[in-house]
């Protein structure tokens, strides 16, 4: 018989990984929206086209930046959780108990947890988009005066199908890979209190190494599709 889903987890874990880093990725994509408005601000008053600055802000934040630092930020506060937790689990023999009281720690503790990642990703990444926005918003009326209507507009504008859906699917991808790596670490953690640190450790580092190797990956796939 198989074991069924643990569906209660799996909600507790989006909680988790996805409410709870809501505000660190919120307030992250804020200032890199508000900083990367003011400078590039002076580089186009310079070429003459400071007037495309929303459009400019909106296909970078949307299609690179965004996903990108959401993705690092999540790998470091994400994947370092789940390898520290499940490397304590695995080193104090919590893993091995539930074997024995008959509940598959893969389900449990794996499925759910890469699962949660996976969706909850992308979901942030378009949380920290529309923050980063508002912040490029707040940084063009610094030193210029545009309504909030005619700032967005300019910015859905500037933005087409091939800027957008590339970089939604990429991130679920993001979400994935940092969520097996959190695990596997976790899972694989040796010699007490101190395997637990560099399973934490490993797990933030080769998780970054991922995500940039996935975004490349992505430009080379939509570069032969003709989406770039």
């Amino acid at each position: 018989m198989q074991a069924r889903f643990e569906f209660s987890e799996f909600v507790r874990q989006c909680y988790m990984i996805g409410y709870k880093s809501f505000p660190l990725v919120g307030l992250t994509g804020f200032i890199m929206g508000l900083v990367l408005t003011m400078q590039l601000r002076p580089a186009l008053l310079d070429y003459g086209v400071a007037t495309e600055l929303p459009e400019m802000v909106g296909i970078a934040i949307v299609r690179e930046i965004g996903p990108v630092i959401t993705a690092l930020i999540f790998a470091g506060k994400i994947g370092s959780s789940i390898g520290a937790e499940l490397g304590s689990m695995k080193v104090t023999e919590q893993i091995d108990a539930m074997e024995v009281s008959g509940t598959n720690p893969y389900k449990y503790l794996v499925v759910t947890r890469v699962l949660a990642s996976t969706f909850m990703l992308p979901l942030l990444v378009i949380a920290g988009d529309a923050i980063s926005l508002y912040g490029s918003y707040i940084g063009v009326n610094i030193k210029g005066v545009t309504s909030f209507q005619l700032f967005f507009k300019m910015v859905f504008d500037g933005l087409a199908f091939s800027d957008v859906m590339p970089a939604f699917i990429k991130s679920y991808f993001f979400g994935f890979a940092i969520g097996m790596i959190g695990c596997y670490k976790g899972y694989h953690a040796q010699k007490g209190t101190e395997g637990v640190g560099r399973a934490a450790n490993s797990a933030v580092v080769v998780s970054s190494v991922a995500v940039f190797i996935i975004d490349l990956l992505a430009v080379q796939i939509t570069d032969l599709l003709g989406l770039n």
